[in-house]
């Protein structure tokens, strides 16, 4: 086993630990490991909520997670010689729920979950159809999902970090603040907002103390979107086998990561839509000099998918078109497009007796394909979601026959304001 250069104890809080990670980004939070180009380390990781998602049948507190103190991310690690306009090279080696830890209190102690957060604590992709709260639990048996509160279902998960990326320098920090601010100004009062300020509150910035960490929590980005650096990407195939290309705007690049999805559908459209846990990512990192200006990557991360991946060979692929529910034509919206072909699975899984939040869940928590299928015949962009029929107990696929139903499994626990 490479050696744990950031390790947690299941027993305590985030803030707790004997080495305090961050949940904001700045490029002031100060490195807590520095490893030399070429070495290999374990890193132990948080789930994203500090353990405040439960392993029960109720959904309160997915409906009251607390975003502010979003995502619990290990690191930052310095990377010795790295400095601005380099690339840092990353291959994850392994990735996998809490190590030794099959069964606890949480999410990657044998576990994990998925949630669709209501419309007022920040909604998902579809959230004008799905304003309440929900959760389905996962337990985990090898790499095998199955869920109480989803019937006649069970995949392979393809185990990744959701969250995995560089600091950013000061410039960088200044220029996201400025043109997220200007986005939210052009509708202040929407609900859920367009972007999230700056927040000092709940900020955790690793060993920065006093006026240092009030200056820094003034500005520190929210983790919630991916960016330049990387971020919060929510890449499905990031996963075990890859080798990922992370632009340096910092000396040292300062590289943190966390987020850990058991699996996950394309998109993570119920915006908690991964099977969300703690646990464990052996990393190997290198240095490539210049690498920003020769390889032109200057704006995100280039990476190698993992090869890692559950061989599924039939799939069930639903189209959506950029046309409204209420028949209004798009341009090109090519999201609408996406989010209709999601509304379309869901209406067909309802057919096989799922409910409507038990088909979206399906569709963030198992490895779905989303693709954009067509974006240049005028006015409709098609997108199109690919479903692999072998996660189902019962055949999902149209006959003369009729659909058949499932059966058993507990409701989705729901909440509401």
């Amino acid at each position: 086993m490479p050696e744990v250069i950031f390790g947690l104890d299941s027993t305590k809080r985030f803030t707790q630990q004997e080495k305090v990670g961050h949940n904001r980004w700045h490029p002031a939070v100060p490195p807590v490991a520095t490893v030399k180009p070429g070495a290999t380390f374990r890193v132990h990781c948080r789930e994203w909520f500090d353990g405040a998602i439960h392993n029960d049948d109720s959904a309160d507190d997915v409906r009251d997670a607390p975003l502010s103190t979003v995502h619990a991310l290990s690191g930052p690690f310095a990377v010795q010689g790295a400095e601005p306009g380099d690339l840092l090279m990353v291959d994850i080696l392994d990735v996998g729920p809490i190590p030794q830890e099959d069964s606890g209190p949480l999410a990657g102690q044998g576990w994990g979950y998925t949630g669709i957060f209501a419309k007022q604590n920040g909604g998902g992709f579809l959230t004008d159809w799905f304003p309440d709260a929900y959760k389905a639990i996962w337990d985990f048996s090898g790499q095998v999902a199955t869920s109480r509160h989803i019937p006649g279902v069970s995949f392979t998960g393809m185990v990744h970090p959701g969250l995995m990326g560089t600091a950013p320098s000061i410039e960088l920090l200044r220029t996201w603040n400025q043109r997220e601010t200007a986005l939210r100004e052009t509708d202040p009062d929407r609900v859920p907002p367009l972007s999230l300020p700056p927040l000092p509150q709940d900020a955790v910035l690793g060993s920065l103390s006093g006026s240092a960490f009030d200056d820094a929590a003034a500005e520190a980005a929210r983790t919630a979107p991916p960016r330049e650096n990387g971020g919060n990407q929510d890449i499905k195939n990031l996963t075990k086998g890859s080798r990922v290309f992370y632009p340096v705007f910092v000396p040292g690049a300062n590289l943190s990561l966390g987020d850990l999805h058991f699996s996950q559908g394309d998109g993570e459209i119920t915006f908690c839509g991964a099977i969300e846990m703690g646990g464990f990512v052996d990393l190997h990192v290198d240095v490539i000099k210049g690498g920003m200006q020769t390889y032109g990557v200057g704006e995100n991360a280039i990476f190698l998918p993992g090869n890692n991946n559950p061989q599924y060979c039939q799939w069930l692929a639903f189209s959506g078109v950029s046309v409204t529910l209420q028949g209004e034509q798009r341009y090109l919206d090519a999201q609408l497009s996406f989010q209709r072909a999601c509304l379309h699975a869901i209406d067909y899984l309802e057919k096989f007796g799922y409910s409507r939040e038990q088909a979206y869940l399906i569709l963030g928590a198992a490895p779905i394909e989303g693709r954009f299928s067509g974006v240049v015949d005028i006015p409709n962009s098609c997108a199109t979601i690919y479903i692999p029929t072998e996660i189902f107990d019962i055949d999902v696929r149209p006959s003369a026959s009729g659909p058949a139903k499932v059966t058993g499994g507990k409701a989705v626990p729901r909440s509401s304001f």
